[in-house]
């Protein structure tokens, strides 16, 4: 990437670190909106974004009066940029992401002026691109992953919303106090966190996007089901591997066996060098148990390290806290300093009726994968369509549960992974020796030996194609499954392409270079790879009013890949059903599809 090029997007990137506070709306609350969409962190931005994609009327709310200032999440993946790109967004994004010709490398090392263990590298999108354009045989997405702060992406969503939206509006400082429900829809109670103004909002729909300590759910009552992580690591890897590994951190650090938590330190610096020993690198990270995560190659980085047991973190001291654990001090300034602790829930309900639920209000992982925010973007594109089905008219309640079997399903894979993931660096911070910081014949041993076991535990974690692209909705009661055949198994590590009902169909480009996922419209994409008379389908579909479209495709690798004359791809980009001939019964078909035979 030229110089010229590099600076505009750095310029882009300082523009929506500075744009936190939203731009002054003159527009009031209104008392009245078909969805009032609780919480505008990315998930609530994004359900905003598809309800606006399908002509729909929300408001969004958020009791904080600025996006976030903390850097809760580090990468947005292959699949979500997919459907960011869906909503005529991934573009913008990019802009104020990592530039495209930087790779990505995860490092880890004794600190960060000491020695490199081990590390992985990865494409930058640019060669991502390329790859994908050289292969396309739909084992790749249509979109590389894209590396951002939430910092930056909160705000650059919340500018697309405001500036493009033509159905959508989002109000800051606004806190849900307190909702009732009846048949017809939702009173809700606002009040905002600095005047104590309360303001009623009635909607067809009330959507919880409000986080971990979500509102929304605690009034339904809804319960969590949750791993404990501590548990499952000793579990994992045997009380004397942990014993030992606790024992060799209090001998040669003094710490105290760890407690859960974690304390956080973002910060950004001018004495960069201290953090490039090993190159521009995205994670570095310890047997020790931290990792420094540079959040734009520059000057802006976070520390993630855990506490042990009876350490009061309002008496930590955050520059001396890094310090101690980079190596060595160097000039910084502290941005946000605070503990936190990882869980592993799934909410035991997505919701009821007329009041529904999506990320972490739903689901909360540990950060390993990078599946918090990115499940939360599929929760917000399979719920958004569903609700727009509803007040469209032509979607029964049905696909609404839908909703909560297909993606409480994914949430509990994904957490099975992040799950997976957390013994992995569990596994590493086991290997840690003291004599890793000698200079001596035995401290080049012991590094030689850790590294050889982080290269042998790997990196699943930024590797995991299964879980990004592979998952599907299998025994959805809006999917048309089959008895006959076999499902392509599901495994983290790999991603096979498949159109089997309820799976993501695969991505290729066809022979006159259109991206195929380009083709899908907003309501159903019946894709039609043959000479197939489908009358009866399209005169069913109009019956009940469901949005539909036939896309005819003649491309022979298109074809092979997608296995069926006939493809169904639902809104949310999932085939909801496949065959070689137009079904007998289209009714019952396009009746399961809308939700309408549970």
């Amino acid at each position: 990437m030229n110089t010229s090029v590099q600076s505009v997007q750095l310029e882009e990137r300082e523009n929506a670190m500075n744009s936190s506070p939203p731009t002054q709306r003159t527009t009031p609350l209104p008392d009245i909106t078909p969805v009032l969409v609780v919480g505008a962190g990315p998930v609530g931005l994004t359900l905003a974004l598809e309800l606006d994609f399908h002509g729909v009327e929300c408001v969004l709310v958020e009791r904080n009066t600025t996006t976030t200032q903390h850097p809760k999440m580090d990468i947005t993946n292959c699949r979500s940029m997919e459907l960011y790109r869906r909503l005529g967004v991934a573009d913008d994004l990019r802009k104020v992401a990592i530039p495209a010709d930087t790779r990505i490398k995860v490092t880890w090392a004794t600190n960060a002026v000491g020695w490199e263990l081990a590390s992985f590298e990865y494409p930058s999108v640019a060669e991502s691109y390329e790859q994908i354009h050289l292969r396309n045989d739909g084992s790749q997405p249509l979109e590389p992953s894209m590396r951002v702060s939430q910092v930056i992406l909160e705000p650059t969503l919340r500018d697309l919303l405001e500036t493009r939206a033509e159905h959508a509006q989002v109000h800051y400082g606004w806190a849900l106090e307190s909702f009732t429900e009846d048949d017809d829809g939702v009173s809700a109670v606002l009040i905002h966190g600095e005047t104590g103004e309360r303001h009623t909002v009635r909607s067809q729909y009330l959507i919880g996007c409000d986080g971990a300590g979500s509102r929304t759910r605690q009034q339904l009552d809804i319960g969590l089901d949750e791993i404990d992580l501590r548990k499952m690591l000793i579990k994992e890897l045997g009380l004397p591997k942990v014993a030992k590994a606790v024992a060799q951190a209090f001998l040669a650090r003094g710490e105290r066996p760890a407690d859960g938590r974690f304390y956080l330190v973002h910060f950004t610096t001018t004495d960069t060098e201290v953090l490039t020993r090993f190159g521009t690198v995205w994670h570095l990270q310890s047997p020790e148990g931290w990792t420094i995560i540079s959040q734009n190659d520059s000057n802006t980085f976070t520390l993630h390290a855990p506490l042990g047991m009876g350490l009061d973190a309002d008496r930590i001291d955050p520059r001396e806290f890094v310090y101690e654990r980079a190596g060595r001090k160097f000039d910084m300034e502290v941005l946000v300093a605070n503990a936190w602790t990882p869980r592993l829930t799934v909410a035991d309900s997505f919701g009821r009726g007329r009041v529904w639920l999506a990320g972490d209000a739903v689901h909360q992982v540990t950060p390993t994968g990078g599946y918090g925010m990115n499940t939360g973007v599929g929760d917000a594109v399979g719920l958004g369509w569903a609700l727009a089905a509803q007040l469209q008219g032509w979607g029964a309640p049905g696909l609404l549960t839908a909703y909560e079997h297909e993606r409480r399903a994914v949430a509990r894979r994904n957490r099975s992974a992040a799950a997976r993931h957390s013994v992995v660096r569990a596994a590493v911070m086991s290997t840690f020796r003291p004599s890793m910081y000698s200079e001596r014949w035995l401290g080049e041993r012991t590094r030689q030996q850790i590294g050889r076991e982080i290269s042998d535990l790997g990196n699943l974690e930024n590797e995991a194609w299964g879980i990004e692209l592979g998952y599907r909705y299998d025994y959805s009661p809006a999917i048309c499954g089959e008895a006959e055949g076999q499902a392509p198994p599901l495994r983290m590590d790999v991603y096979t392409p498949s159109t089997w009902p309820g799976s993501r169909p695969p991505s290729i480009r066809l022979d006159d270079g259109r991206a195929i996922f380009d083709l899908f419209g907003r309501g159903f994409t019946l894709l039609r790879f043959a000479d197939r008379d489908v009358d009866g389908f399209t005169e069913a579909a109009a019956q009940r009013g469901v949005p539909f479209e036939v896309v005819d495709i003649r491309d022979d690798r298109a074809r092979a890949l997608y296995e069926r004359d006939l493809v169904l791809v639902r809104p949310d980009q999932h085939v909801a059903w496949r065959g070689n001939t137009a079904p007998t019964a289209p009714l019952l078909i396009i009746d399961r599809v809308r939700g309408a035979r549970n």
